[in-house]
């Protein structure tokens, strides 16, 4: 089974509004709805789970009925996500499991619910490559240098060839994430925020998938323009 966690945990500190991002319009609907509507395009999904915090819980069943067609909604549900990035995903693999079951083959692609111009072909190369490997990330090759600093002082400069800069869809197999998840200390749970992390230095393979340019992150106020320029060129 395959079941897409749409992480929408965010408060949107960042962007200065008065709710959360993925809450904000752009082309007239919520950011959270223009990413579940790929979503709802792919249709190997068992199920597609929104993780919002507690107190949006209704406002995100509001607009998702008001906006997303009514033969899809149903192919949504809607949780509470966790204190962390990675208590968000647990919690999704905690309510997949108490509802549906999980076992080896179980695959969650989870996504940032603020990143709306996700493709069909993404997503399907994230599963493809999940079979294979166990774990995928979505990714760009770097096109800026990238330099290591300490305290503002630059103290490498390493080898772009071999940068990426990291996306989302991740992809995973439920159950090893959550078995890998559960042996971390306190302390490693708090500085590991990105769950593909945790596979690597438990020694897994995680495969990239390439992502694209325009798959951005919707995080401060001029995204929102870029937003805008994107989806424009997208309809036209």
């Amino acid at each position: 089974m395959i079941f897409g966690l749409i992480l929408a945990g965010g408060i949107g500190s960042r962007m200065g509004a008065d709710m959360p991002k993925q809450y904000l319009e752009i082309g007239g609907k919520p950011i959270i709805v223009h990413t579940l509507e790929h979503f709802l395009e792919y249709e190997n999904f068992e199920k597609i789970i929104v993780l919002c915090p507690k107190e949006w819980i209704g406002y995100t069943k509001d607009i998702i009925r008001d906006k997303c067609s009514e033969n899809k909604a149903t192919d949504i549900e809607i949780i509470a996500g966790g204190d962390s990035r990675n208590e968000t995903i647990m919690n999704g693999i905690a309510y997949i499991e108490k509802n549906y079951g999980i076992d080896g083959e179980t695959i969650i692609v989870t996504h940032d619910a603020a990143r709306p111009f996700i493709n069909k072909r993404i997503l399907s190369e994230n599963i493809e490559k999940a079979v294979k490997y166990g774990a995928v990330t979505t990714a760009v090759s770097a096109v800026d240098t990238i330099l290591k600093c300490d305290n503002g002082i630059i103290n490498d400069i390493p080898d772009r060839s071999n940068m990426y800069q990291c996306q989302t869809p991740q992809t995973f197999h439920a159950k090893q994430l959550k078995e890998l998840y559960l042996k971390l200390t306190d302390k490693e749970r708090e500085i590991l925020t990105d769950a593909s992390k945790i596979l690597v230095l438990s020694g897994k393979k995680v495969a990239i998938v390439n992502g694209e340019r325009t798959n951005i992150k919707i995080t401060y106020k001029e995204d929102m323009i870029f937003a805008e320029s994107i989806l424009k060129s997208m309809i036209s």
